[in-house]
């Protein structure tokens, strides 16, 4: 995660921050076919392999309110069948070339990801259009599917970090599909039919909602006319696309314990609701995120680890989707120790709204970031997960000249600005997982 990060790293990248490189324009082709669908094209003659990426807007937030799960289970089904092939079938026919077609569906989107050889484009395209166009979801994958999905959240019951942060979410999007898990839950899962599946599918993949981009060595013209022979014909409803709203602020902030006997550390997340990337406030906050528990140089790990000895893992990140953001500050420690650890996440957190961050502190967050950023898009697998995130985000293909840009300019008086507006500890929701102190 990004708290992860080591600024041992960032030392690398201390000239990135004083000098960016002049903007280099959009990192991709764009156009709107006549059906809708939006396709990107990054050509990059070099490499062999050509990338390609779906996102149909068939998230999880559009899950009915009695059906978490729905879409996570459609991604989990949609390459298990076509109305060509079974699903062992399109694994063969990929696998023969040396290539790979998965799916599967997050908060926001069902994404589809092809990898193929530059010769095998057409036969990997006619897989894809397949799984997108003509998913025949058999009865016997959903049988099979459903007990797997819910051994695998059974699993997950047993981290706590994963059970803080659904806890979390619950308190963080009151009120929104964002606050439901997205795998669902046991119970959720098991009621859930191969008619919901179907019915989901056939409301939410549409070509007027979904983008295509296509990575590696391919032209703009070669591209189009592949995916215009596969796709073109795909007809866009006649009814309007639906619209989610975005998440509101909650009534307050709340608290929830949770305890586990069981387990020898106790989980701490403290998180409020923050600002999507389109927000001025966005580029300061995550440059304060990164100042306050980014890496093994911010202020939560020299104090909570480095000089108390209280946890191994401590760290905040910025968390941005579509329909609203959130930012948490978190930490695993002794049950006996958390409220101390609490306590000192509470101080950091007031204190970078009330007094100026150092400029050494400042240049270490602003390199880091400027110079990790290449690192996102050094593959075309790499290049397509991001246009593909930019268009569905409304971000705009000329982002990544943008966010070295914002970032390079983020003053110590913009992170104390925006630490005062979003790191109040008043105004952050908590969730404890573990032992009773």
């Amino acid at each position: 995660m990004a708290g992860m990060r080591r600024a041992g790293l960032a030392l690398l990248f201390l000239l990135a921050a004083a000098a960016p490189a002049a903007a280099a324009g959009p990192i991709a082709h764009r156009e709107v076919l006549p059906n809708g669908m939006v396709l990107l094209v990054a050509e990059r003659p070099a490499v062999p392999i050509v990338a390609v990426r779906v996102l149909a807007s068939a998230g999880a937030v559009w899950d009915p309110p009695d059906r978490p799960g729905l879409a996570h289970l459609s991604g989990a089904l949609v390459t298990r069948g076509t109305a060509r092939r079974t699903g062992p079938e399109l694994d063969a026919a990929i696998e023969f070339v040396g290539g790979s077609l998965e799916a599967g569906a997050g908060r926001d989107t069902l994404n589809l990801s092809l990898r193929v050889l530059r010769k095998d484009l057409g036969l990997g395209l006619d897989l894809l259009a397949e799984v997108v166009l003509s998913p025949t979801f058999p009865p016997a994958e959903v049988a099979r599917k459903i007990p797997e999905i819910q051994a695998a959240i059974k699993r997950s019951e047993e981290d706590p970090g994963s059970v803080a942060g659904r806890a979390l979410g619950r308190l963080v999007y009151p009120g929104h599909p964002y606050g439901v898990p997205v795998e669902g839950t046991q119970e959720s899962v098991g009621r859930l039919t191969r008619d919901d599946v179907v019915a989901f599918h056939r409301a939410h993949v549409r070509p007027d909602t979904t983008v295509i981009a296509v990575v590696g060595a391919v032209t703009v013209a070669d591209a189009r006319r592949e995916i215009v022979a596969r796709f073109g014909a795909w007809a866009r409803p006649a009814e309007a696309a639906p619209r989610m709203t975005a998440a509101a602020p909650g009534p307050g902030p709340r608290e929830e314990a949770i305890t586990r006997a069981d387990l020898t550390q106790t989980t701490i997340m403290f998180g409020r609701q923050a600002v999507r990337q389109t927000h001025p406030d966005y580029f300061p906050l995550v440059v304060a995120s990164y100042v306050l528990g980014g890496g093994s140089a911010s202020r939560l790990y020299g104090r909570v680890r480095d000089e108390a000895g209280l946890a191994y893992a401590v760290y905040s990140y910025v968390n941005p989707a579509k329909y609203g953001a959130s930012f948490v500050a978190t930490a695993q420690t002794r049950a006996a120790e958390a409220p101390r650890v609490a306590a000192m996440i509470r101080e950091e957190l007031a204190r970078m709204g009330r007094e100026p961050v150092a400029d050494r502190e400042l240049a270490l967050a602003k390199a880091y970031l400027i110079g990790s950023f290449p690192l996102r898009l050094d593959t075309s697998g790499k290049v397509a997960d991001f246009i593909g995130a930019v268009e569905d985000l409304g971000l705009g293909l000329d982002y990544a000249d943008r966010y070295k840009e914002r970032v390079a300019r983020v003053t110590a008086a913009d992170v104390q600005r925006v630490a005062a507006k979003y790191f109040a500890p008043d105004t952050f929701n908590r969730v404890v997982v573990g032992r009773a102190p």
